[in-house]
């Protein structure tokens, strides 16, 4: 039999950790942005490590972790992260010649998710808005009408903002209140801002204390205008309250704008190569897989043009009238 220290993958998860941190995940390294590096220590810290730190690699099996993910009370999205950071790891040890193979590659571990995320209705959203203060109104008017992320949102600083052009630059973001790039490449693109959400974002100027170039556009005056406000506490406080007070019965958070804008463009037929670029996708699956939901009075239309090529519909009439409603 061969000794512990000749095996090969007899190193453990905690070692392997240790060896991934330090070539990937310090800040030096420039390997990830902010928000998957804060995303992927956490989970690793907060999961793999506590069930699977002191095993070595090669005791790693798919059946048992596949087990293991299938018991934890998370929804299927974290889990298929918790699966995916798993594997980078071992891909990690694979690329070091520390071990031979990936096991996880083959644990299955669905992303699904239960129910589809809500979006809100231009007419949620106009209602929204108006019940709104200034701070509030031009995060929403933003979120809404760019489908910026909300690292995007509070990255902004005025420099950014081209009111000549009228386009945004979003290059910085911020997570966790860590300046870093923004998602992708793509994301990096210039924003197109129309005439009211420029009047929006004159009038909040208006009202700020920080107003120079290198200011946050939504700074934080708690915080002296080193830091931008922290938008988890502006959207329970503020924003989740408001939309309460309308009736709009919805989960709602910053992504939702995101989803809703992509789901928006698609209600009015924009090309899908258009909504990818409006999106900033570096994919296109991104856009029509992850973001896009078929509307109600969208659908209807198309059982329609269908319906139509066959057969005879004598209430074509109220159709149209659901559709220009909505």
């Amino acid at each position: 039999m061969r000794s512990h220290k000749s095996r090969v993958g007899a190193i453990t998860i905690d070692q392997l950790y240790e060896h991934f941190e330090q070539r990937e995940l310090l800040p030096r390294t420039n390997l990830w942005s902010v928000a998957p590096l804060k995303t992927n220590r956490g989970y690793i810290r907060r999961w793999v490590r506590p069930r699977w730190g002191s095993c070595t690699l090669d005791e790693i099996t798919a059946v048992e972790v596949e087990a293991w993910l299938g018991g934890l009370d998370l929804a299927r999205g974290s889990r298929a992260k918790i699966r995916n950071v798993f594997s980078i790891l071992f891909n990690h040890a694979c690329r070091y010649e520390l071990f031979d193979r990936n096991p996880i590659r083959f644990v299955r571990q669905s992303a699904r998710r239960r129910r589809a995320p809500d979006v809100l209705t231009g007419a949620e959203i106009r209602m929204l808005v108006n019940s709104l203060p200034a701070r509030e109104r031009t995060l929403v008017l933003l979120a809404a009408s760019t489908g910026l992320r909300q690292g995007e949102l509070f990255g902004l600083k005025w420099r950014d903002v081209d009111f000549e052009h009228g386009e945004l630059n979003v290059i910085p973001s911020i997570v966790c209140g860590i300046e870093g790039c923004c998602k992708t490449e793509s994301s990096q693109k210039p924003v197109s801002t129309q005439p009211q959400l420029a009047a929006s974002l004159i009038e909040w100027k208006q009202h700020c204390k920080f107003k120079s170039g290198d200011d946050w556009v939504f700074a934080s005056r708690l915080r002296g205008g080193r830091k931008p406000y922290w938008g988890a506490a502006i959207m329970r406080h503020y924003i989740q309250p408001a939309a309460e007070k309308l009736g709009i019965q919805k989960r709602i958070g910053w992504h939702t704008f995101h989803h809703t804008y992509c789901t928006l463009l698609r209600s009015l037929g924009v090309e899908f190569k258009v909504m990818q670029e409006l999106m900033r996708h570096s994919s296109l699956r991104s856009t029509l897989d992850v973001y896009t939901q078929a509307v109600g009075p969208a659908k209807r239309a198309a059982q329609v043009d269908v319906l139509s090529l066959f057969a005879r519909l004598p209430e074509v009439e109220s159709d149209c009238e659901i559709i220009g409603t909505a």
